[in-house]
């Protein structure tokens, strides 16, 4: 079937077009409505600016397929094949992508909200300020995928693959990401504030400059974690373990340290309040060996029978403190 003959079923009324072979064809700006293309061999056509809504691509093949600022709205992509597809731009609010192949798909500042993405493969798929908010990303794959400054509030990530992805900048307030596996992560000045992050492994992840008011990571493994210059004002670190973590320049006012290892952990330059002092501070018996304290407030600390071996504390404040 050619383009001219698709057009003038579609004007007569046809809507099946399911299987069509319209290889490399040039269908760009073309208006398609509740059409029915499963299983149609779109591959490397153009697509770009056509108007699609709520049509069915389910298993079609769209590989290396331009569809920049496709209007997709409520449509089906389920089991598709947009590897390397060029979708910069589309418009996919509530479709349904589930079990999609994405592989090294281009989706920056593509309008995903609300969409079905279980189980999707987006390795290494580029959705560089997409909205992605409330969509469902649980089983997804996002191993090595580049989110950097997405919009991701709302969204779900159970069972997410999210090896080497980076999501510097992206906005992510109050999403739950509990136990989740962040390690070697890049979130550099992400927006996490009342997010549930409590079980979260972020070893080795870099949190610099990151926004996390109100924050629950109690009971989370931050070893290694970069908090540079973060904020965390009225955060949740009980239990956590912050072994050779550094919050060097953060804001920590009124955290909750309760029961957290704080091993080698630096705090220099950091801004604590009282409550987070106090919590901080009540260390018996605690293990601060090699610790770096430059100019903490350690003032009426509970100290007693804590080992400071090596540690270093160059114009700390210990007035008052019981060692």
């Amino acid at each position: 079937m050619d383009i001219q003959e698709l057009i003038d079923r579609y004007e007569y009324g046809q809507r099946d077009f399911s299987g069509v072979d319209l290889q490399g064809a040039n269908l760009h700006r073309i208006t398609l409505i509740e059409v029915n293309l499963s299983g149609a061999n779109l591959m490397g056509a153009d697509l770009s600016r056509a108007f699609l809504l709520r049509s069915n691509l389910t298993e079609a093949f769209l590989n290396w397929a331009d569809l920049r600022y496709l209007k997709l709205g409520e449509g089906c992509l389920a089991e598709a094949d947009l590897t390397k597809a060029n979708l910069s731009g589309s418009f996919l609010v509530k479709a349904n992508a589930s079990r999609a192949k994405l592989t090294g798909a281009s989706l920056c500042d593509a309008n995903l909200r609300g969409s079905d993405l279980h189980r999707a493969n987006l390795c290494g798929s580029n959705l560089q300020g997409s909205n992605l908010r409330s969509a469902d990303l649980s089983g997804a794959n996002l191993n090595w995928a580049n989110l950097e400054g997405a919009r991701l509030s709302g969204s779900t990530f159970h069972g997410t693959f999210l090896h080497g992805v980076r999501l510097r900048g992206a906005y992510m307030n109050g999403m739950d990401l509990e136990n989740l596996n962040f390690s070697a992560t890049d979130l550099r000045e992400v927006k996490l504030n009342g997010a549930r992050l409590q079980g979260i492994n972020l070893t080795g992840s870099n949190l610099s400059k990151a926004y996390l008011r109100g924050t629950d990571l109690s009971k989370s493994n931050l070893q290694g974690a970069d908090f540079d210059g973060a904020e965390l004002c009225r955060s949740s670190l009980q239990w956590s373990n912050l072994s050779g973590a550094n919050f060097s320049n953060a804001n920590l006012e009124d955290v909750n340290f309760l029961g957290a290892k704080t091993e080698t952990t630096q705090f220099s330059g950091a801004h604590f309040s009282s409550t987070s002092e106090r919590y901080l501070l009540n260390l018996t018996k605690a293990n601060l060996s090699g610790s770096f304290l430059v100019k903490a407030n350690a003032s009426r600390a509970k100290l007693t029978g804590a080992s400071l071996c090596d540690a270093n504390l160059r114009g700390s404040d210990l007035h008052r403190a019981n060692l």
